[in-house]
């Protein structure tokens, strides 16, 4: 990753990523898979998340340091993510594009496959790889929910279903996933969805199309 805070200045023609923190490991296995090696990734922290009305006056900061250090080619590797389109005035300004789509579980499932069964899926609850991951210390430790099950009720009561969204196959994490929707009192369903619109995001931003 690259270092902000340079104070010399040396124009690349690398591909510099600004992404949330919860997708740099989907970010850097596209661009391993692809070999999109001039792409290079910085992530702003990934507890954003659930801290949206940061997010993008952290871009605005992330890409006024890219800039400065000589990135002439920067992509956002955000959705809107609860900005309500702040972090598109952000982009505006600067000329900069983003990942379409209103979050990260509307690219990984496609945009367009998302716009289809979003009103089925409005009383569901989304993991992904990173929160099946981070379940403990994104979910049971900020809620308490460790310390005092019965918040359970009060936090996932008007939810019906958990709905593991899969980047990869992988048994432990979908176990995390099947535990956190017993534990949660919500019936359970596994998509498998890859990478989803994030391979077409990053191909599209490095100019380079995917071979094989």
């Amino acid at each position: 990753m690259p270092t902000h805070g340079n104070t010399q200045r040396v124009t690349t023609d690398k591909v510099l990523v600004i992404a949330c923190g919860m997708i740099a490991r989907e970010v850097i296995a596209v661009r391993e898979r692809l070999g999109l090696d001039h792409l290079e990734l910085t992530c702003l922290p990934a507890e954003f998340h659930y801290r949206p009305n940061r997010i993008a006056p952290a871009m605005d900061k992330a890409i006024e340091e890219a800039k400065e250090e000589g990135y002439r080619h920067i992509f956002v590797g955000y959705a809107d993510c609860g900005t309500s389109g702040r972090l598109d005035r952000v982009c505006e300004k600067h000329g900069v594009e983003r990942i379409a789509g209103p979050h990260c579980f509307a690219f990984y499932q496609g945009v367009e496959a998302f716009a289809e069964i979003g009103e089925g899926d409005m009383l569901s609850f989304y993991m992904t790889d990173f929160l099946c991951r981070q379940f403990e210390a994104f979910f049971l430790k900020p809620l308490r929910i460790d310390e005092h099950p019965e918040l359970i009720e009060d936090y996932f009561g008007n939810y019906e279903k958990l709905v593991y969204l899969a980047q990869t196959d992988d048994p432990a994490l979908e176990t995390v996933a099947r535990d956190a929707a017993k534990l949660l009192g919500l019936s359970y369903e596994r998509r498998f969805t890859g990478y989803g619109d994030l391979t077409t995001a990053l191909t599209s931003a490095a100019g380079k199309m995917p071979v094989g």
